[in-house]
């Protein structure tokens, strides 16, 4: 076996130091760790510190690999090439999968496999990525999207996506994980993607026909913990891990304590990989609020992954999207402002306010909001709704402000994963509450400032559910399963013991089955799935959605439920929307200059979600001929300017 390749350490005082490759070996690496075939077989890297010796077992003959003074195993074995399964057997003889496995064949307990990412033909080289402005983002689960349940089918929906106006699809995590069904954030193998979708080059080819459709793809990650079945990390070292902190999901990952440049590494490397060899468009970071780090901002592990995505295509716009429960928005503001330069943050206020609105009920984390107009005229103008104040339910401040920061970094949503499963039955918001608020609602998320994110099957309102569903070994799904009930059972009306029955027991394959999408549902509730298509339409052709020609934004309360977002417009195109979740008004006379204009023009409706078209009741004029309102009861409403003669040109 030849010299294995070593890793400058370089200054130990320093934690965010970052390795590069030293010459003492002729095999060129393009990541630090895992399995990467060259010209004269595999080269195996391995951190492994607690380890006296470590090797690769093929076909049960061991390679033994050397080790060198920071902890790495490194050999180049030369019978080995893409498509060999080997295990990695510890010093006691058990054998366990490369963390760093490229793929798992048989699961997270079995072989892992070499992939050669070069042998997949790639024809996108004319992609140059889709920036945050012109997003309309897709949350996908590629195991529920189809009937299958897999790329190859995922990827024939591409075509009707693309139609439908989506920009960017935001695949649900598929790091490996134990089990024949998961939602994927109990991964514990970061480079493998589950073999439960298909192989890696079925993951690339997905992305590069999504290319071909305009449509761009990032992944969501979990870099706050690891799942509690098949990750072997702490037998490799028990610096991977540090006690002294701890997540919602148990014991913390080591970013800043002893030993942790290659547990640093690890992660930073994993957040390019996805980027280089599967040509992804950026990442979501779950949970960024469980990712401790005391490190400056300019060296937190969450600003040096952004960098390490970036930098492994600099060619292309990445997109980092972070989920952040207390609403940092420091996160959104670069390096050089004490921010980590992530580009967007998920809005949990506006969704929210939303549901609250929808359902009429403010109980658990929704105890803050109450679905006003106020409430989501602030959403508008100022993004989160909590910059600091206090939060009851937390009995703490929620959230630090971000007034300055651009409303596109801040993602809309009245739907994702969590949020219906968190319904207790896996009901989406379309079954929660009246029709015509869901229609008005639906609007105001995708023509609002923010950017706006669909859950698969939305567009089309779905009946499928989305439930909580994990296949784990009976012990510790007997344990998933008590945990899940008592976070549901903070919602005082999923404590009632006929609600309880209603929960499905994640661990029941027909849970899973039950949540796969049904696409004859786009002919059934074609309705639905016009209105979506239109709006997004609107949001695409309409100037006053594009910040070169947005001058501000300002709202106003109109009723007990009704309200006016105004987006001004430099050349004088202003439009409106107006917003009535209550029964209809009558406004003869309104003391409001946010719908006023000169004489010599007027408004006149673009959209209504009461049209007939959309399932609503028909759609009757807004403005009255003796120059008042009627806001239709349920409805959203889209206008624009025209002149009152119409002999006489639009403002310009």
């Amino acid at each position: 076996m030849r010299k294995p390749s070593t890793f400058e350490q370089g200054d130990q005082m320093s934690v965010h130091h970052q390795p590069v490759l030293r010459g003492v070996s002729s095999v060129a690496r393009r990541l630090p760790v895992g399995a990467e075939p060259t010209a004269d077989g595999v080269h195996f890297r391995i951190w492994a510190p607690d380890q006296p010796s470590l090797a690769i077992q093929i076909n049960g003959v061991d390679w033994w690999l050397d080790r060198d003074d920071s902890g790495y195993f490194a050999g180049l074995i030369p019978h080995a090439a893409s498509g060999t399964r080997y295990q990695i057997r510890l010093a006691n003889g058990q054998c366990v999968p490369d963390p760093a496995s490229r793929y798992q064949p048989d699961g997270p307990h079995g072989d892992s496999q070499v992939v050669d990412p070069a042998q997949f033909t790639w024809t996108d080289a004319a992609w140059k990525g889709r920036s945050l402005e012109e997003s309309i983002l897709y949350e996908m689960h590629i195991g529920t999207m189809t009937l299958p349940g897999t790329w190859q089918a995922a990827q024939r929906e591409l075509p009707e996506l693309a139609r439908l106006g989506v920009t960017c699809i935001e695949v649900m995590p598929v790091a490996e994980f134990p089990g024949r069904w998961g939602w994927g954030y109990d991964g514990v193998l970061l480079f493998a993607p589950s073999h439960l979708y298909g192989t890696p080059d079925e993951f690339r080819a997905f992305v590069n026909e999504a290319h071909r459709h305009g449509i761009g793809v990032i992944l969501d990650v979990v870099y706050n913990h690891l799942g509690p079945d098949g990750n072997h990390l702490h037998e490799l070292s028990q610096h991977y891990f540090t006690h002294e902190r701890s997540t919602d999901w148990g014991t913390a990952i080591n970013f800043d304590g002893p030993d942790c440049i290659p547990v640093r590494e690890f992660f930073t490397s994993n957040a390019a990989y996805w980027i280089q060899e599967f040509h992804l468009d950026g990442l979501r970071l779950d949970a960024t609020q469980d990712i401790h780090d005391d490190s400056p901002p300019d060296r937190h592990i969450l600003t040096e992954i952004t960098r390490h995505a970036r930098s492994a295509a600099p060619d292309r716009k990445i997109l980092v999207i972070g989920e952040n429960e207390p609403q940092h928005s420091s996160l959104c503001r670069p390096a050089s402002e004490g921010g980590y330069g992530l580009d967007a943050l998920w809005n949990d206020d506006f969704h929210h306010s939303a549901m609250v609105a929808l359902t009429g009920r403010h109980e658990a984390y929704y105890t803050d909001y109450r679905g006003t107009p106020q409430e989501f005229i602030s959403a508008a103008k100022y993004w989160y709704l909590y910059q600091g104040q206090w939060y009851s339910w937390q009995n703490a401040r929620r959230g630090t402000p971000g007034f300055d920061l651009d409303p596109m970094r801040f993602v809309s949503f009245i739907q994702n994963h969590d949020q219906i499963a968190n319904s207790g039955r896996g009901d989406r918001a379309h079954l929660l509450g009246s029709p015509g608020r869901y229609r008005a609602m639906s609007a105001l998320m995708l023509l609002g400032p923010g950017t706006p994110m669909l859950f698969q099957g939305q567009e089309f309102a779905a009946s499928t559910p989305f439930l909580y569903f994990a296949d784990h070994q009976p012990e510790l799904a007997r344990h998933v399963e008590a945990g899940r009930r008592e976070f549901l059972s903070q919602f005082d009306s999923l404590k009632d013991p006929a609600a309880q029955r209603l929960i499905a027991d994640s661990s029941d394959p027909e849970t899973f089955v039950r949540c796969k999408l049904n696409f004859i549902e786009r002919q059934l509730h074609a309705d639905a799935y016009q209105l979506t298509r239109d709006l997004i339409t609107l949001r695409r052709n309409e100037p006053c959605f594009r910040s070169e020609n947005r001058q501000w934004i300002d709202g106003a309360v109109l009723g007990a439920e009704a309200f006016v977002i105004r987006f001004f417009q430099r050349n004088g195109q202003d439009r409106l929307l107006l917003v009535n979740l209550g029964i209809e008004l009558d406004l003869p006379i309104v003391p409001e200059p946010l719908l006023g204009l000169p004489p010599e023009y007027g408004w006149q409706a673009i959209l209504s979600t009461e049209s007939a078209t959309y399932g609503g009741s028909g759609v009757r004029s807004v403005v009255t001929a003796d120059n008042g309102w009627h806001l239709p009861g349920e409805a959203a409403i889209f206008l624009g300017v025209v002149p009152t003669d119409p002999d006489q040109e639009r403002p310009a």
